[in-house]
């Protein structure tokens, strides 16, 4: 018997899954296709069982909502979307929390919106605070925060959130749950001569050309969104796949590559496209001189931490982008500091179990974390 070709989702160590609301939400009914995220959460559980870090990027907050308070179908004006929304996450949130209860999984709602991933000091925040749920073994449901954004402040769709959410916690895979199983040169509903595209390493002007319109009244997405997406996670380090997930089972079946889909293969690792954008930064920030120790600290790939920085340059704030530098001033690396310039000066010299007393706060131990760091 031939063996059966592994799936990159069955290796995937950080994997973000966007749930669009077409599939998630019975259209007649107005409800959650409760069946249908049994069997998702059954596969959440089994890859979470096998180590894998998962982030669900859900829709149908507002299309829930709008049942529960009886909203006419069509168009809504604002206050009304916002008011669906804040009622509809409530259900979404608890029938996630019961689905995966059942596997003794902890569930965690994030609120999301566009200034949150654009806005470093809150980029970093939420970057921080879905790692920190992911080290305690939980799974973070993600929305846009659609009850206090308006159309200038939204993203509009998930295909673009789940990539964002993708590229802050440096996922290595991303997978988009819709109601078609790929990219096609044109669109299969309408022209029966479009062809099945089951790989993509580079977003060109033709692969965009291929992108069409929402092909249901429950999405903002489509094709088009979905290669934004696309050109986004590749950006990132980040395989991006393309599936129809309106089966029940449909994860499942893509974990068992018994389901076809499209993937885009990017040509560098998440931490490799991250590290190779701190390095391509042109302007720093401010510079930390540090001492011996330290530099061999470097030199060995570890973390550079407070007492082997001696000299803080610079008013830079946390997140930016800074030099590191020898006792004669030469660049030995470059990244991304956990510290604003203030709070790095009181720390400076000290050991990490002092940071909480210099500072009133118990901050990260390393002033620049490695993987956050390129040594030159």
């Amino acid at each position: 018997m031939t063996p059966q070709t592994s799936s990159p989702l069955a290796t995937s160590r950080r994997l973000v899954v966007k749930i669009g609301s077409s599939i998630l939400v019975d259209e007649a009914r107005g409800e959650i296709r409760r069946d249908w995220l049994d069997a998702l959460t059954d596969d959440v559980a089994r890859l979470h069982k096998g180590g894998c870090e998962i982030v669900l990027v859900s829709s149908g907050a507002i299309r829930l909502g709008r049942t529960h308070l009886k909203l006419a179908l069509g168009p809504l004006k604002l206050e009304e979307s916002q008011a669906a929304a804040a009622t509809g996450q409530i259900q979404l949130a608890h029938a996630y929390q019961a689905a995966l209860a059942r596997h003794g999984i902890t569930v965690a709602q994030v609120l999301l919106t566009l200034d949150d991933s654009e806005e470093r000091r809150r980029y970093l925040n939420a970057r921080q605070t879905m790692a920190t749920l992911l080290g305690l073994k939980a799974v973070p449901v993600i929305n846009e925060n659609d009850t206090v954004a308006t159309d200038e402040i939204r993203f509009g769709d998930n295909d673009r959130l789940g990539a964002r959410v993708a590229e802050m916690i440096s996922a290595d895979t991303l997978v988009l749950l819709s109601d078609i199983d790929g990219l096609y040169t044109g669109d299969p509903r309408s022209d029966a001569s479009a062809k099945f595209i089951p790989e993509i390493r580079e977003i060109t002007p033709e692969i965009e050309a291929m992108g069409g319109s929402a092909a249901s009244a429950l999405s903002n997405g489509g094709m088009v969104t979905k290669l934004m997406a696309g050109r986004i996670a590749m950006a990132a380090g980040c395989r991006m796949a393309i599936a129809d997930g309106r089966a029940v089972g449909a994860l499942g079946a893509l974990i068992d590559s018994k389901a076809r889909c499209s993937w885009f293969l990017p040509e560098a690792s998440p931490l490799s496209a991250r590290k190779k954008w701190i390095k391509g930064s042109l302007k720093t920030a401010g510079a930390l001189t540090v001492d011996d120790g330290a530099v061999r600290a470097l030199s060995a790939g570890k973390s550079l931490l407070p007492a082997g920085v001696t000299t803080i340059e610079g008013e830079f704030k946390r997140g930016d982008v800074v030099d590191v530098k020898d006792r004669a001033g030469r660049v030995l690396a470059r990244g991304l500091v956990a510290y604003a310039a203030e709070d790095a000066r009181r720390i400076a010299g000290r050991k990490s179990a002092e940071i909480e007393r210099l500072l009133g706060f118990r901050g990260r131990d390393e002033i620049v974390h490695r993987d956050d760091l390129v040594v030159e």
